[in-house]
């Protein structure tokens, strides 16, 4: 099994119904062997993930330049009751960058009364 990236940055390819790669920068914090990624609800990955859970990641810079191989991975959603670890890994990862990011997320979703996250874990192959 091969691990996961270990950067600040991951570019998570995920793939359309027609087999065509999208790869995205993300933020991604290690998780015991998994990595979680924060993101938009309604996100193009978050669509994408409905209809397969095939991922690749691979270290990369904050423009999506890749700094080494892509490793296969599997990626689920999250549900609510499962996202407090995965919360808590991504603040020790970023810090307070984390805590004005999601702190500004919430803010958002209370204001438009519903919810715009969705928390990604992605598992080894």
């Amino acid at each position: 099994m091969s691990a996961l990236p270990d950067s600040r940055y991951v570019s998570l390819t995920t793939f359309r119904r027609s087999g065509v790669a999208v790869p995205t920068p993300v933020w991604a914090a290690p998780d015991g062997g998994d990595l979680v990624v924060w993101t938009r609800a309604d996100s193009g990955k978050v669509k994408r993930l409905r209809h397969t859970s095939r991922v690749t990641v691979a270290p990369c810079d904050v423009r999506g330049n890749l700094q080494g191989e892509a490793v296969e991975a599997q990626a689920r959603l999250l549900p609510p009751g499962e996202w407090q670890p995965a919360l808590a890994a991504l603040a020790r990862r970023y810090g307070w960058q984390w805590r004005i990011t999601y702190g500004a997320g919430r803010l958002v979703g209370i204001l438009r009364r519903r919810e715009r996250r969705a928390l990604i874990r992605i598992s080894p192959a």
